[in-house]
């Protein structure tokens, strides 16, 4: 930590830029391989639950399974196409190997990594606030991609986020011990009691699990006095851009849209923004 508080500016900024890049790379693959892996071995769990015999496609490649692959043509991309950002320029978006298409997501995730560790480094220095703030931006951004993609906020990264908040704040970096429990708590209950009145008046079902974990987990590493401010920031925006979608006609008005990266993004701004974020809200409500 003190290595790193010593370090100009400038350089500090410079490694957390390339950190961002190469994590946000990583982050690429875990929106990719995760969620089909996922699915893979809940097939496997009812197979064998069901007793049936094997037939299922191979497993699909996992996080730590090697190189990344074209997605066209499936052909292993060298080290040197697989810079963040630089490789998809270089290549104009395009296999060397096959000419296909890459899709622009991945720089875009990589950029945005970047620019958000910045930012937070930033805000809440180089010290354990800091560093566990990157944490947490970058679980959020897997969480995020997982989400629009699949519809699923993996308890694999939720639950980790909602110990490691409770854990922090037993030192207290972002808000006592008592909030954050409370927090916690509240959060998942509140979006729990939405979804079942929602259901009870409707017959559908409104949000998934996940997001009531996604809100604990906020609630953990923030305290609950932030919640109603993360609720209402989550929710208007998503209706604002749902109601857009709609009439953009991109969209129709029974598809479902994915509440978790809403609620991720509510969730970062009250990590950079802290009670400015909380006041501003209160100030226009």
């Amino acid at each position: 930590m003190e290595y790193l508080a010593a370090l100009h500016p400038a350089t500090l900024y410079a490694l957390v830029v390339v950190l961002g890049l190469l994590v946000g790379s990583f982050l690429n693959v875990v929106i990719l391989r995760f969620p089909a892996a996922l699915v893979h071995d809940w097939k496997c769990q009812c197979r064998e639950l069901l007793e049936l015999e094997a037939g299922l496609d191979a497993a699909p490649a996992n996080i730590a399974s090697g190189r990344s692959r074209c997605p066209s043509c499936g052909h292993s991309i060298a080290w040197y196409d697989n810079i963040p950002v630089i490789s998809w320029l270089l290549l104009r978006g395009r296999c060397r190997n096959c000419g296909g298409a890459i899709s622009v997501r991945y720089p875009v995730v990589e950029l945005a990594t970047a620019i958000l560790s910045v930012v937070v480094i930033w805000r809440l220095g180089p010290d354990t606030a800091g560093l566990a703030g990157l944490l947490f931006t970058w679980v959020l951004i897997a969480a995020t991609g997982i989400d629009l993609d699949y519809k699923l906020l993996p308890d694999q990264l939720t639950l980790p986020l909602v110990w490691l908040g409770l854990f922090l704040n037993v030192f207290g970096i972002f808000t006592d011990l008592q909030s954050a429990v409370i927090g916690a708590i509240a959060g998942y209950l509140s979006l729990w009691l939405v979804f079942h009145v929602f259901r009870l008046i409707t017959g559908k079902e409104g949000m998934g699990y996940g997001d009531f974990k996604l809100l604990a987990a906020i609630g953990a590493w923030f305290g609950w006095q932030v919640l109603p401010t993360v609720i209402l920031l989550a929710s208007g925006v998503g209706a604002v851009i749902g109601l857009a979608l709609i009439a953009l006609r991109r969209m129709g008005r029974e598809v479902p849209i994915a509440f978790g990266p809403f609620l991720a993004a509510a969730g970062w701004l009250v990590l950079v923004g802290g009670d400015a974020i909380v006041d501003f809200w209160l100030l226009l409500s």
